[in-house]
């Protein structure tokens, strides 16, 4: 069995130079991933890559050798459509090998279009149904707390699947029963399926509405990981009694300049041409890196 001592972040990468190559290397992979696959999510995919890393590198209480080991701490991703993001990390932590990630949706593969336990048990939960994710934390937080364990759950959603009310009967569950060992980060990157937020269902002030809740928020920019790391280790330690919601802003399509801030890259595939300009970009930006 595994021990707190030999797995705190397991493969931790001190480097924000080195993260931020990580970081470029992530976004090459889901945008192959998604193009060989011929559909899935783009956009929201790569506006989360920082939050993932600085988690699954930096701040995150887990071992890829042991995924079920009883004291880690739990990450759920809600926004059960920014899988790719997630199964790449996964990949460079060392839960499945790379080799994998081509099999994005395809028949049989682990890595389905949205998370799924049954075909990769290292997942937490199913997710994809959006506007559960704050609940299932909210239970696994409070399973922690009765089983008298210290470790930590993690959920990322998105700002679209925060109009939900879900959400908000979950985030005054959290707040009453004093989930601090909780946090939400918010994938705050302004646009859902069909358009900007600001022009369907705005949830701005988003910091103060949870704030409204009981909850202690920070906001941040989710692509600096000088503000991604400090928020993420503070929430980890949080002793107050409130859980924490990190409200990242973020560009949908980072580092990809036709997807980014582009709501027509939500759900499409990149054409092979298209893959293979995003990709020449990518290289291109990481020789600056």
């Amino acid at each position: 069995m595994s021990t707190t001592a030999d797995v705190t972040t397991a493969n931790r990468i001190e480097s924000i130079a080195e993260l931020k190559r990580l970081a470029n290397r992530l976004r090459i992979e889901i945008i192959k991933m998604i193009g060989t696959a011929g559909s899935g999510h783009p956009g929201g995919s790569l506006s989360e890559v920082e939050l993932l890393s600085a988690l699954y590198f930096r701040v995150l209480r887990h071992n890829p050798k042991d995924p079920q080991w009883p004291d880690r701490d739990r990450f759920i991703l809600s926004k059960g459509h920014g899988c790719p993001a997630l199964y790449a990390v996964m990949a460079e932590a060392g839960y499945i090998d790379h080799s994998v990630l081509s099999t994005l949706r395809k028949m049989g593969s682990p890595l389905q279009g949205h998370p799924d336990k049954r075909f990769f048990p290292a997942l937490e939960a199913n997710t994809g149904s959006l506007g559960q994710g704050i609940s299932i934390g909210c239970g696994m937080a409070l399973a922690s707390r009765l089983d008298k364990k210290d470790w930590h759950t993690f959920v990322m959603s998105g700002d679209g699947e925060i109009q939900e009310g879900q959400n908000w009967e979950a985030a005054m569950f959290a707040a009453y029963h004093k989930l601090e060992n909780l946090t939400v980060i918010v994938d705050y990157n302004h646009i859902q399926l069909d358009g900007f937020l600001k022009d369907i269902l705005d949830v701005s002030p988003l910091a103060q509405k949870f704030e409204a809740f009981g909850w202690r928020t920070l906001e941040i920019d989710g692509h600096d990981f000088n503000q991604v790391i400090p928020a993420l280790e503070t929430a980890r330690a949080a002793k107050d009694g409130k859980p924490t919601c990190i409200v990242a802003n973020t560009v949908k399509g980072k580092g990809v300049s036709f997807m980014e801030n582009n709501p027509e890259w939500h759900g499409v595939a990149p054409k092979p041409d298209q893959v293979a300009a995003a990709v020449a970009e990518l290289e291109a930006a990481a020789k600056k890196l």
